[in-house]
């Protein structure tokens, strides 16, 4: 008997639930990668092309640590370019004796349209499906709602009733040794960026990212940041920097691909606080990946009007297409340093700090007014840690059209560039021809004297843009620049703050 396994494109290590299920079902297991040439192709609205440089390095990475670690116990991974449903026929055809094919369901329509069209080819040659949900925290079966359709619309009563009522389930053990790869079925090769149609990326020595895809990387990197450094204890008051890697957790890019499980990680934060300390900054962690369940669920509750232009609410904004300011938008040369920074970094390195995300998505929305799917599509092309649920769910959040229980939020960018880069560093190393402007007036280069512009080594228009836009509340900060010592300042009235804006205090962002 054999058990015929596929593994969708965005979850290649999710996976030990199908093997303990193949495992106590299967006389041979084929654990199977597709390369879907879907996911090289353009995205929906504006044709970006849907898998970035970066993404893609990480998923190769991932992909080849699988391999070898399935090869440790005794099998290893079939690696195939095609539609996965293509793919799956072919295997059943020359295999002749599959009896099922198992795989993680998703959410997104792109995903359960391939999930059907691989049921429609099992139910043909009469194959088994077998499918798990097993991406989230929180299982969706174990959610304290009776439907989908009682999940809040507000995160804060999410997450009150999920920690109230609900519960974790525990972490499966990885099998010693897997069923055996069955004879003469070659493993495959693993494709080139030329073959998808990238090009390798170049690494930058600034990244706040620079790490490698694979279950190994990942683990290695919980170790560094909980037991090794225990830098995880002040996650909360560190979260919100900008420069350097052990700011914040960056566990992101390796959940997207399923190359370590939210559970895993809830288990060790609560081995951490049974061995070392217990504090807000651990149990943040927790709180972030609730909000990533939220996003999947949000997602699983609204199908796909998580992509429509009017979002969760069917609100009608006159979103423009302007693509003159989208491009400076995307190119990092709006003339606003905090804004062109953190661009330039998405450009560079596939990785963005969520306080970068979080102002860039309100400015293209609230100071541009441009249709926020441009900034989403964009994400997904460029962002290493791209999730369907969390990337869209996050951009109807900032353009006020999706989860947010207040009206009109919006970013004061002036504001958060001096509140979270207020000597000017993350600017001056991702805009460095702004370098010669010392402190915080690197955030408002337009507002200096031509004479400081002068000095500084920066000419308006020629070295530097003009800012394409200027939004009347900057002034209230343009000229009360406080110098404060070093570049990761937290601002006290900050502290209290989650990673992301939705629980301002202050609704002066």
């Amino acid at each position: 008997m054999y058990a015929c396994r596929y593994i969708t494109h965005s979850k290649p290590l999710i996976c030990q639930l199908v093997f303990h299920w193949a495992q106590r079902n299967a006389d041979h297991i084929i654990p199977l990668y597709c390369f879907d040439p879907r996911h090289y192709q353009g995205t929906y609205h504006f044709n970006f092309p849907k898998t970035g440089p970066f993404r893609l390095r990480f998923l190769l990475d991932s992909v080849k640590d699988l391999r070898a670690t399935l090869k440790k116990r005794g099998s290893t991974l079939l690696v195939r370019q095609g539609k996965p449903e293509d793919v799956v026929s072919d295997l059943i055809q020359q295999l002749g004796s599959v009896t099922a094919v198992a795989f993680h369901e998703e959410v997104a329509s792109e995903e359960k349209s391939v999930e059907k069209k691989l049921k429609d080819i099992c139910c043909q040659n009469k194959v088994k499906v077998q499918t798990f949900w097993g991406s989230t925290l929180y299982h969706r079966d174990d959610l304290p709602f009776s439907h989908i359709r009682g999940l809040p619309d507000i995160y804060t009563q999410f997450r009150k009733v999920v920690e109230g009522q609900g519960r974790v389930r525990p972490v499966l053990s990885t099998p010693e040794q897997v069923k055996s790869f069955p004879l003469g079925l070659e493993e495959g090769t693993m494709p080139t960026f030329e073959g998808l149609g990238q090009t390798e990326p170049v690494e930058d020595c600034r990244s706040a990212f620079p790490c490698r895809g694979g279950e190994t990387e990942a683990l290695a990197r919980l170790k560094h940041y909980f037991w090794d450094t225990n830098a995880v204890a002040t996650y909360k008051e560190t979260r919100n920097g900008m420069l350097g890697v052990d700011y914040s957790t960056k566990f992101s890019p390796w959940l997207a691909l399923g190359c370590i499980s939210p559970r895993y990680i809830y288990e060790q934060i609560k081995k951490y606080e049974a061995e070392r300390t217990a504090n807000q900054s651990t149990y943040w962690v927790i709180f972030e990946l609730l909000w990533r369940d939220y996003f999947k669920f949000v997602g699983l509750k609204y199908g796909n009007r998580v992509f429509h232009m009017n979002g969760l609410q069917d609100k009608h904004v006159s979103w423009k297409t302007d693509m003159t300011l989208f491009n400076a938008w995307k190119e990092g040369r709006t003339g606003v340093p905090f804004v062109d920074a953190n661009m330039r970094e998405l450009a560079l390195t596939g990785f963005m700090s969520n306080r970068g995300r979080q102002n860039v998505a309100s400015f293209l929305t609230k100071d541009l007014g441009l249709d926020w799917r441009l900034g989403a599509e964009w994400f997904e092309y460029l962002l290493v840690d791209h999730d369907v649920c969390s990337n869209y769910g996050n951009w109807l959040y900032s353009a006020g059209i999706g989860n947010d229980p207040r009206e009109n939020r919006k970013f004061n960018m002036i504001k958060q560039g001096l509140d979270y880069d207020n000597n000017g560093d993350y600017v001056r190393q991702w805009v460095p021809e702004l370098r010669g402007i010392k402190g915080g007036d690197v955030h408002t280069p337009w507002t200096l004297s031509n004479s400081a512009l002068s000095h500084a080594q920066v000419s308006l228009n020629e070295t530097y843009p003009s800012p394409v836009i200027t939004a009347p509340e900057w002034s209230r900060y343009i000229n009360n620049k406080s110098v404060r010592k070093g570049s990761s300042y937290t601002p006290r009235q900050h502290k209290d703050r989650g990673t992301d804006f939705y629980f301002s205090k202050n609704k002066s962002l």
